[in-house]
């Protein structure tokens, strides 16, 4: 990459979208505030994983399919919708208490790490800054384009390591405070759990309308 004078407006641009309050940081919180830090950390890095994906559709030109094709944004836009809604309602129907997770949910920091990948391919958000952002940095004149994408996969990788990494440790240190006040954790784990389903129900209706 020859030309590097654009890539703090970038920084800037991808900074403000990851700040912004969405699926994954949703998820990343949730999954802190269940399973502790390494839960969190192992849903950031499911989180960042996922942008692999995305940065590799959006150089390879993918996005192009969902920018022709309005339903099938959609359809990925509900079905990101309807994920983060169902781990939400498995939170709400929970009996379990803080550090207790219920049976069909992030029982490994694995499986943590999978559900985290699979939020950020259905999150939305990320399509729409690929589809309106990401080719605008994605020029001839700055270099090779296989490089250009490594770039600025890292720059996304890293503000997300950042932002939702802290966001993970914010998560444990409130668990923690609630570990010794088992009833306060229960309440706090279902108020979670309505969180999660606003958010999917937030995300479903502006993302919808904004086709």
């Amino acid at each position: 990459m020859t030309d590097t004078s654009h890539l703090w407006l970038f920084f800037v641009l991808v900074f403000g979208v990851v700040l912004l309050p969405g699926l994954d940081m949703a998820y990343v919180m949730a999954s802190a505030l269940v399973g502790g830090r390494r839960a969190g950390i192992a849903a950031t890095a499911g989180i960042v994983a996922g942008g692999v994906v995305h940065v590799t559709m959006g150089a390879l030109g993918i996005m192009a399919v969902l920018r022709l094709f309005p339903a099938a944004f959609n359809a990925v836009l509900l079905a990101g919708a309807f994920y983060i809604a169902w781990i939400g309602i498995s939170l709400l129907r929970s009996r379990a208490m803080f550090g207790e997770l219920p049976a069909q949910r992030l029982r490994t920091q694995a499986a943590t790490f999978r559900q985290g990948m699979l939020t950020s391919l259905l999150n939305p958000k990320a399509y729409l800054f690929m589809l309106a952002i990401f080719p605008q940095f994605l020029k001839p004149q700055y270099g090779l384009p296989w490089l250009q994408a490594v770039v600025l996969w890292l720059i996304i990788a890293i503000t997300q390591t950042v932002v939702y990494g802290g966001m993970a440790l914010a998560g444990d240190r409130v668990r923690g405070a609630l570990a010794t006040r088992p009833a306060t954790g229960a309440v706090l784990a279902k108020l979670v759990g309505a969180i999660l389903l606003a958010t999917a129900f937030y995300t479903a209706f502006e993302g919808w309308r904004m086709r």
